[in-house]
């Protein structure tokens, strides 16, 4: 059985375990299979407030920014008041990977907030200090 459709009829399923599963599927990067946790038409706003329309989209832009880029999630919070109508979930940790040109990182900050409706992630937004770190590199500011 599809992924959704089992999701979508079990009242009791975990918001904060569909987010966790969602993102261990796009950190491989496996977007197709994440996708199956997105509803149709999910609005994702990416860092630096760019819309996107797909996990695959999310994908392909760390593709351009990161030679390769993983999450150490610390620790995913769901909101109280939450309902299997809507829940909203929190993800914060930190990323760790290599810049373009190789160069190790790790402890980047980031937080994604999701909305999670009968089972499926229709709103996605995620923030990070990736782009405070580019100026750094380019000697534009200090941290």
């Amino acid at each position: 059985m599809d992924a959704s459709v089992s999701q979508q009829s079990n009242p009791a399923f975990d918001p904060a375990a569909v987010v966790d599963e969602f993102l261990r599927l796009v950190m491989i990067p496996d977007p197709q299979s994440a996708s199956r946790f997105t509803a149709p038409g999910i609005r994702i706003r990416f860092t630096g407030n760019r819309p996107m329309q797909a996990p695959g989209d999310t994908s392909a832009f760390n593709a351009k920014r990161y030679a390769w880029v993983k999450k150490k999630i610390e620790r995913t919070e769901t909101v109280a008041g939450g309902t299997p109508e809507e829940t909203v979930v929190y993800s914060l940790g930190t990323l760790y990977g290599a810049w373009p040109d190789g160069t190790a990182f790790e402890g980047n900050r980031y937080v994604d907030r999701y909305v999670v409706r009968h089972g499926l992630i229709v709103q996605m937004d995620v923030w990070n200090d990736s782009a405070e770190w580019l100026l750094v590199r380019a000697g534009l500011a200090v941290l």
